[in-house]
């Protein structure tokens, strides 16, 4: 056998055992599943897993940015000659740092406990000017609060406490730096009611005490045991589900606390996340593919339906406190679990709100790509890759019986600010995910190379195959060749004697020719014959 016939037979044997071995792998999915269990088993809020100090210090950096409706015509929206007209400021940007303290294992380490303070400092190179500064006008809060409280005394009573409100010189809008009324101040009605009853705080701001406060004590799942809760929320200040909405579904603690999410993600499910801030769960819908620093990504968002009306979407019927009385679509009432004023929120501007929302105010301008709220998760791990929370903070202002400010108002949710929480993963992190998924890619691939391997190696049989074959009728042409071009030199070698035309009778004949007269036919002499 020759050396060509041996590579022949050896290409064939190795491309048909990687056909075989690959397809087979291929089939059953070893590697998928090898790297599969692997990856569920490493991303774990276990005391051991890697993820875990990248969740209790997260290295991507979270900026807060504030933004503030500042009303340029109360007086003319009290007297009732026009609907109010607000211009938007900002951004007040500041740098959110939310380390986890106090973690602690639980339940041989398949659950975990966390407090999660936040702590925020101004970044003035990322706004647009002092919030110490800068003024702002706006409604006022408590006052508002106070008149809320006032429904359920006797009407007699309302009349004298608007006198006694009035003369503290408190009115129904303030006028304040965006310092003061985001971080706090000492407020003139606040104070008279501290003196009243204690327990009252002096000082009112919508970020009063919340810096460097945490919004609850959690204990997570570690998805130890099953992959899905990984992140899940077991319990929050100790109880599994609110009791301040009107049916148990609207009451449940679904989700995360939208940090981390399970492996593996599907376009076709809805990620859960319990807003402590707005008191209940949300969920998010799959919108499309996309990437953020070379990194593939799923984009969440929260549909329409989550703050839809109870007609449109029957579930958030619950949300309606008490029962039956709600608010349009777009639009979520907290008071319920915020003492005080009537709260509302909703998304910036009111975006995926109700149009009368929106007529109401005169400079809403509500659009996707600055209000939505949206998650950008790696499908293969979960991680968030770029976060966006916006929401945004409003008030109810209606005609009070009473207080004589409110006589020409007609209920109105007036838009006070809105926040916008970002976060996107740093560089370093970015370049690990981009291994780490290389890698993974890799391995799930792997019998996808043994097979294009062995293809190639088909791809070069055939080739070799051909040309074999293309050598050997060379081979045959070429001596083919060689035994016509001897055959035919063997005829040149050979002398033919021409037969003479003239008749023996001839005397001239018989006396010049030779006694036998020759006829050489195929390469033989053979004797003429006689007449």
């Amino acid at each position: 056998m020759t050396r060509r016939s041996c590579a022949i037979y050896a290409t064939g044997i190795v491309c048909a055992h990687l056909l075989i071995v690959g397809i087979a792998l291929l089939v059953a999915q070893v590697f998928q599943t090898m790297i599969q269990e692997r990856i569920k088993k490493e991303i774990t809020l276990g005391e051991n897993s890697r993820v875990l100090g990248g969740w209790i210090n997260p290295p991507p950096p979270v900026y807060m940015q504030y933004f503030f409706f500042n009303v340029t015509n109360p007086d003319e929206f009290l007297a009732g000659k026009a609907k109010p007209h607000v211009t938007q400021m900002g951004p007040y940007t500041y740098r959110e740092y939310r380390p986890r303290e106090n973690v602690t294992f639980l339940e041989n380490g398949t659950k975990i406990f966390a407090t999660n303070p936040k702590s925020f400092v101004f970044l003035p190179e990322m706004s647009v000017g002092d919030p110490e500064v800068d003024m702002l006008t706006t409604p006022n809060i408590p006052f508002i609060a106070v008149m809320n409280e006032m429904h359920s005394y006797s009407f007699f009573i309302r009349p004298l406490i608007s006198m006694f409100i009035k003369s503290l010189g408190v009115n129904m809008f303030m006028t304040r730096s965006v310092h003061e009324f985001l971080w706090g101040f000492k407020d003139p009605l606040m104070t008279k009611l501290h003196t009243l009853k204690p327990e009252v705080d002096e000082y009112f701001g919508l970020m009063y005490k919340k810096n460097g406060t945490h919004e609850g004590e959690f204990v997570f799942h570690t998805g130890e045991k099953n992959y899905m809760d990984y992140g899940k929320i077991d319990t929050w200040n100790g109880i599994r589900k609110m009791n301040w909405w009107s049916s148990e579904q609207s009451n449940m603690i679904n989700g995360t606390d939208g940090s981390v999410f399970h492996t593996f993600l599907s376009r076709k499910e809805l990620l859960y996340i319990f807003a402590a801030d707005l008191c209940r769960s949300i969920h998010l819908g799959y919108v499309s593919d996309t990437e953020v620093k070379g990194i593939p990504a799923f984009r969440f968002a929260p549909p329409s339906d989550v703050l839809a009306a109870p007609d449109e979407n029957p579930s958030n019927a619950g949300f309606c406190v008490p029962a039956g009385d709600c608010l349009g679509k777009g639009v979520l009432k907290v008071s319920v679990c915020r003492e005080g004023a009537p709260i509302v929120v909703s998304f910036p501007h009111f975006y995926q709100a109700d149009t009368q929302y929106i007529d109401a105010i005169d400079g809403m301008n509500p659009n996707k790509e600055e209000h939505e709220t949206y998650l950008d998760l790696n499908p293969t791990t979960g991680v968030p890759i770029r976060a966006c929370k916006r929401a945004q903070l409003n008030v109810i202002m209606k005609r009070v019986p009473g207080f004589p400010q409110t006589k020409f108002l007609n209920e109105t949710i007036f838009p006070i600010m809105y926040v916008n929480e970002t976060a996107t993963i740093d560089d370093d992190s970015a370049s690990q995910m981009r291994t780490l998924l290389l890698i993974v890619t890799l391995v799930s691939n792997f019998p996808v190379i043994i097979v294009g391997m062995g293809a190639i190696l088909l791809l070069v049989l055939i080739c070799l195959v051909c040309r074999n074959r293309q050598r050997r009728n060379e081979v045959k042409r070429i001596d083919f060749t060689e035994a016509f071009h001897s055959l035919a030199a063997t005829k040149d070698d050979t002398a033919y004697t021409p037969v003479s035309n003239k008749s023996d009778d001839s005397p001239d004949s018989h006396a010049n020719q030779p006694q036998k007269n020759g006829s050489y036919i195929a390469m033989s002499p053979v004797e003429a014959q006689k007449c």
